[in-house]
């Protein structure tokens, strides 16, 4: 039997600190698996493209993840599509579920625990947050980085007014009118939008700032301009896919220029930051893995509360 859950089915079964927690052990896991994961991307005769990620694999998890993705940036949900959740032992599809909401969990609270790592210990009164691009992987990033910072104000850009409003009002923040007034403001700014162009350079930020760029996920997106990455320390998720198509390939910079991964500075191969002066970024483009860290988790939930639909596809 295969367990359907919906987006509706996904929200009750995940809460944000267990998934950050599942994703700090994944980073640290990952070096170690034995199957390198695929993004596969492609280009479709509609305004649209088609993404799939194979396989999710984790040492210790006995079960794997593909995920295939359509997005159109103009439609409402701009990502749809579903993630498979096999058995590792016979293939058995377990579950079936919406992959819109598994990956902006994945993404955002994945970008929450990277900025929280990297943007320094928190002054006492909270730092200040900014978010570019009120959309789903910002919402969950700001609720996972609530769970590990304090935050003394919250500010908020985003080209669709209504939606930037929204934002603000679910989370206590104010609206700002460009991208650099909130560079200006915030101690930690939050990309994720569907730039293709960057919207903020070095002479917008300043030293001791932290920026999270999450639209640079796939070829031709682009947020961040090379002479803010080449000037502040640079971790991504994986260096090779970073070149390929997220953020260092838009700013047309070889691999070489990030000079850690996350899961480098988990396992403590790399310091980090180390100077409360220094500019910091983290450019993740999303790796398979992740899906499973958090499909599994809302597997798990579900079969002990049975929540969602189970359909025999067999039958």
């Amino acid at each position: 039997m295969t367990r359907l859950l919906t987006r509706s089915d996904l929200q009750v079964v995940l809460e944000p600190a267990p998934c950050i927690a599942a994703l700090r052990d994944g980073f640290r896991a990952a070096v170690d698996s034995p199957v390198v994961g695929q993004r596969i991307r492609t280009d479709l005769p509609f305004p649209g493209t088609a993404t799939a990620l194979i396989p999710g694999v984790l040492p210790g998890i006995e079960a794997y993840t593909v995920k295939a993705n359509a997005k159109f940036p103009g439609a409402r949900p701009a990502l749809r599509g579903v993630i498979c959740l096999h058995s590792g032992h016979d293939g058995e599809l377990l579950a079936l579920m919406d992959s819109a909401t598994v990956t902006a969990w994945r993404t955002g609270l994945a970008a929450a625990l990277g900025t929280h790592l990297l943007a320094g210990p928190a002054p006492a009164e909270g730092s200040v947050l900014g978010v570019i691009g009120a959309g789903a992987q910002a919402e969950l990033m700001v609720r996972g980085l609530s769970t590990l910072r304090r935050r003394r104000e919250l500010v908020v850009h985003d080209r669709d007014g209504d939606r930037a409003g929204a934002f603000a009002s679910r989370h206590g923040g104010r609206l700002l009118t460009s991208a650099t007034e909130v560079a200006a403001a915030a101690d930690i700014v939050l990309v994720a939008t569907w730039s293709r162009s960057p919207l903020l350079r070095l002479a917008d930020t300043r030293p001791g700032q932290h920026v999270t760029s999450l639209g640079a996920d796939e070829p031709g997106k682009q947020e961040l301009s090379a002479d803010l990455l080449e000037s502040a320390l640079l971790v991504v998720d994986d260096r090779e896919l970073a070149a390929a198509m997220g953020a260092l390939a838009a700013a047309g910079l070889p691999a070489s220029a990030a000079e850690a991964t996350l899961g480098e500075v988990l396992h403590g191969d790399h310091p980090g930051r180390t100077s409360a002066t220094a500019r910091s970024v983290y450019a993740p483009v999303g790796l398979p893995w992740q899906d499973l860290a958090l499909a599994w988790i809302a597997y798990q939930q579900a079969e002990r509360h049975d929540i969602g639909q189970k359909i025999d596809l067999l039958t």
